[in-house]
């Protein structure tokens, strides 16, 4: 997998899944990128160096994903397209249903990696939903499974019933809320985390004094600064621009390195209440 080459001399990371899953250290969110003028988004994204894309049914824009992935200059095989099922669909059919859809809305023969929106515990059917992606993985239709917004005790319960862990597991996660048990967890168990949101709400981030003073001191914008931090904390945040200049901004991160001042007051952000909105997995329903 490669970047473009304006970043040949510093490229990013990868991050390793245990079945063998590769993913680049930044991938490209594309939640709310609809229709032909976003088409244009996401190429400029590829074009750009963007490798991993995340979609989602609940953002009805796979059609969008799909046509930017043909109408782009890189290769199928060097793209990873992401998509994730609802709740509404976690019965084993529905989710081996809508698996389908999927490929028929992208027009992809396959779709790389596509996971659980939300473990929705309260109706309790997303063991049965695990297995439908199972299935679909056997058949071809996905060639990686995982989970989004799952707790340990959740993928802890998919492991015991079927023997098969996710590879992902995209969860909330920045500088105001660190998940750092979450991320250990998945650490342990040689799971990708992925970082939703990953600049948080992203005008109050970009202006917070903390972030504006170490970017000023590294002659970066406060958004590199924040996902440098991720770069370093080993997750794979997914942000999103429609800006050509920022989508390569936000790729060009390895330019400066963090000292130990710079990780304490980065660590100091971290806040119980630093949840962007009422997202508990534990009550969360995602339809």
């Amino acid at each position: 997998m490669t970047l473009s080459p304006s970043f040949a001399d510093q490229p990013l990371p990868t991050r390793k899944s245990h079945d063998g899953l590769v993913l680049p250290a930044i991938g490209f969110g594309t939640y709310k990128l609809r229709g032909n003028n976003d088409v244009k988004s996401i190429v400029s994204a590829l074009d750009a160096g963007y490798r991993l894309l995340d979609s989602a049914v609940r953002y009805e824009n796979e059609g969008t994903v799909g046509q930017a992935v043909q109408l782009s200059s890189v290769s199928r095989e060097d793209i990873i397209v992401t998509s994730k099922l609802p709740g509404k669909y976690q019965s084993f059919d529905d989710a081996l249903a809508t698996v389908q859809e999927s490929l028929m809305r992208t027009h992809l023969e396959y779709i790389d990696l596509y996971m659980i929106h939300w473990p929705n515990p309260l109706e309790d059917h997303y063991v049965d939903a695990w297995r439908g992606l199972i299935e679909a993985k056997k058949r071809g239709l996905v060639h990686h499974i995982g989970v989004s917004n799952f707790l340990p005790e959740h993928i802890q319960r998919l492991v015991a019933e079927t023997g098969v862990a996710p590879c992902v597991n995209q969860i909330q996660l920045h500088p105001y809320l660190q998940q750092r048990e979450i991320k250990a967890f998945d650490d342990r168990n040689d799971i990708i985390t992925e970082a939703w949101s990953p600049l948080r709400r992203m005008r109050e981030t970009l202006n917070d004094p903390t972030i504006v003073e170490i970017a000023e001191k590294h002659h970066a914008n406060p958004a590199q600064v924040v996902l440098r931090w991720h770069v370093d904390n080993g997750d794979v945040p997914i942000p999103k621009s429609q800006n050509p200049k920022r989508q390569l901004e936000n790729l060009d991160v390895m330019g400066f390195e963090f000292d130990d001042e710079d990780r304490r007051q980065l660590a100091s952000l971290d806040s119980p209440n630093g949840s962007m909105g009422d997202f508990d997995p534990r009550t969360h329903q995602e339809m």
